[in-house]
């Protein structure tokens, strides 16, 4: 007699099929297809029904009908999820499916019933863990080979007790292929874990660019429009003297205003798209175009420097111009930079006003945003009244960048 023995004793991984969703269903991990393994066990008990006699309705053919039955049963029930099965249920159900097999290969007068014991035991140790699952191959193994040693029941007289000593042996393809399974698990979870961090880590960064992008339009708008505002009071104030003179200075300074905000926009547009900006050049005209001429200071030796310390440094000088035009006008402001091998340091002070200020109240947006942009570079700002020297009662806001 040719006796037929099972390619896999548990869970087969087919090939990915082309067009499926790549994400795994609940309880299941990839490349294992329940399809695969319900065929395999459809076939065991195709073959089994084909093969196994006697099989009737009284005496020894009603008794192997029934362990058959039971056979078929335990080994249908493999396709059962793990998550619906509890382990004190697995277990007992895979005990009585080892002593089904024993008992079927004691009653069975010929067939291929030893298959059940092998696919049983596979599935021991896919579905238990290890300590368990080995007890429990090593009792299926000993119960196969004593029925058929000491012919405990008719049995088949062709088949030797060797190959009930190896009914067990499965269990090491099922304690592989859970050790698999567990792996791939692991990599998924992890790998959901890493993308859980790069989604918070995305939306940090959403963050940080729009409050970034925030502080330059506050930059561009408020300051300009404040600015503007300030002038167009002042002329329509003016009207009211009559002096036509200082009313046309007025929106004189309005229309030099429009165009610095345009020029203020255009480098706003250029440092949200990361733009390489000249550090030395742009703060030259821009204190220029505040009407403090010749007031930049360089020392050090000049070096480019990255577009993000160019872009929040001439923000900050931006910042502390606009302050000093709206809360000091008149007085006059200096700017220093200074270059040294572990730093940039950008100083701007402006002495008290010679002018009326004109009331009006800021958009408190201005220190903070500076701090923001400070701590972003890893510099420090500090900003405060001049208590000392020629520019007494004055202000000085004072950055200082790494690098």
């Amino acid at each position: 007699m040719r006796y037929l023995l099972p390619v896999s004793a548990t869970e087969s991984i087919p090939p990915p099929t082309p067009g499926a969703d790549p994400r795994p269903a609940p309880g299941r991990v990839p490349g294992q297809d329940p399809r695969v393994q319900w065929g395999l066990s459809l076939a065991v008990v195709v073959v089994g029904a084909l093969t196994i006699r006697p099989m009737g309705l009284g005496g020894q053919g009603l008794a192997v009908a029934v362990l058959f039955v039971l056979n078929s049963a335990a080994l249908l029930a493999r396709g059962v999820p793990e998550h619906r099965v509890p382990p004190r249920v697995a277990l007992a159900w895979l005990t009585s499916g080892i002593v089904a097999a024993a008992a079927l290969l004691g009653v069975s007068d010929s067939g291929t019933g030893y298959l059940f014991a092998y696919f049983v035991a596979g599935h021991i140790g896919y579905r238990l863990e290890t300590g368990r699952a080995l007890t429990l191959a090593v009792t299926c193994s000993l119960l196969c080979a004593g029925v058929l040693y000491f012919h405990l029941g008719p049995g088949d007289p062709e088949l030797p007790w060797v190959l009930g000593l190896t009914t067990g042996v499965p269990v090491v393809v099922g304690i592989l292929n859970r050790t698999q399974r567990q792996a791939v698990r692991s990599a998924l979870s992890a790998a959901e874990s890493a993308e859980r961090a790069a989604r918070a880590e995305a939306r940090t960064a959403v963050l940080t660019e729009r409050g970034r992008i925030a502080r330059d339009v506050h930059d561009v708008l408020a300051h300009s429009l404040a600015g503007i505002n300030m002038q167009l009071e002042l002329a329509d104030a003016l009207l009211d003297t009559g002096d036509l003179e200082k009313v046309r200075e007025a929106t004189t300074k309005a229309h030099g205003l429009v165009k610095e905000s345009l020029k203020q926009a255009q480098w706003t547009v250029h440092a949200l798209r990361e733009d390489a900006l000249p550090l030395l050049e742009s703060l030259t005209a821009m204190v220029e175009s505040s009407g403090h001429r010749d007031a930049l200071t360089v020392t050090g030796t000049v070096r480019e420097v990255p577009a993000q310390v160019t872009q929040n440094l001439l923000r900050i000088a931006q910042e502390a111009l606009t302050n000093a035009a709206r809360h000091a006008p008149g007085g006059k402001a200096e700017v220093e930079l200074t270059f040294t091998a572990a730093s940039i340091t950008l100083r701007i002070r402006n002495r008290p006003a010679t002018r009326a200020v004109t009331p009006g109240a800021g958009s408190g947006m201005g220190l903070i945003g500076m701090r923001e942009r400070v701590a972003l570079l890893g510099g420090s700002v500090s900003a405060g009244p001049v208590t000392e020297g020629p520019d007494q009662g004055g202000w000085q806001v004072e950055t200082v960048i790494p690098g």
